[in-house]
């Protein structure tokens, strides 16, 4: 793979990398392993790696710590790392899933960076995921590059947080096959829903969710 040579990885696993790099709709029509395995294993790397750096590194209380890596391991910041890397170029995608645009569809761009982070991990190690992060993902935090990025959660979270309310997203409906599914999500508080949100990802509907049940205004006077 040329990215691996761009990135200056020497693989002991090549097909970890391709499988990372794969999505569903090309793993039905191959019969292959698609990146969601990888991908799960690669946000609770990048989530880890993401909280000893805050940790080690800044004086933020605990929850700013939160809201800050939210900011950073978000849909949006995933996208941005995986674009910026030329992620997007080595997907392999179903025939359908590259007609309707699947190459730049944000929710698909954003697993395989994790999905890439999974693999990595296996391959090489701790260390060198460390690496990797601290060269392309640090540098975004201390430059502060994604301000511009609306973290809708973390937003909703603080203003819940000053009530003591409960905050929960539930995934009320699947549609769609399996390598476009579409999510409609609730935000509830107090068990009450103040938002809902669809999207080709949970986390985005979660988002979702969020943005419009601060439309609505949910505070701390509600």
């Amino acid at each position: 793979m040329k990215l691996l040579e761009t990135l200056n990885i020497i693989p002991k696993d090549i097909e970890l990398y391709q499988t990372a790099f794969t999505h569903t709709s090309y793993a039905n029509e191959n019969n292959v392993e698609s990146y969601e395995r990888l991908e799960y294993l690669g946000d609770a790397v990048l989530e880890l790696v993401m909280t000893e750096y805050l940790f080690k590194n800044t004086e933020l209380q605990e929850g700013d710590m939160t809201k800050t890596r939210s900011h950073y391991v978000c849909e949006e910041a995933l996208y941005e790392y995986s674009m910026m890397l030329h992620f997007n170029e080595e997907l392999l995608l179903g025939k359908g899933e590259e007609e309707s645009g699947g190459r730049t569809r944000k929710a698909i761009v954003a697993d395989i960076f994790e999905a890439f982070l999974g693999a990595l991990y296996l391959d090489q190690g701790m260390e060198v995921v460390k690496t990797f992060i601290y060269q392309y993902v640090i540098p975004f935090i201390e430059n502060h590059k994604l301000d511009y990025i609306r973290d809708y959660k973390s937003i909703l979270q603080e203003l819940i947080q000053t009530d003591k309310k409960s905050l929960e997203y539930v995934v009320v409906k699947e549609t769609g096959p399996a390598h476009m599914k579409e999510f409609t999500v609730e935000v509830r508080v107090d068990k009450i829903v103040y938002g809902v949100g669809i999207a080709h990802s949970k986390k985005e509907a979660e988002q979702e969710a969020a943005k419009d049940a601060l439309k609505k205004s949910v505070s701390k006077n509600d």
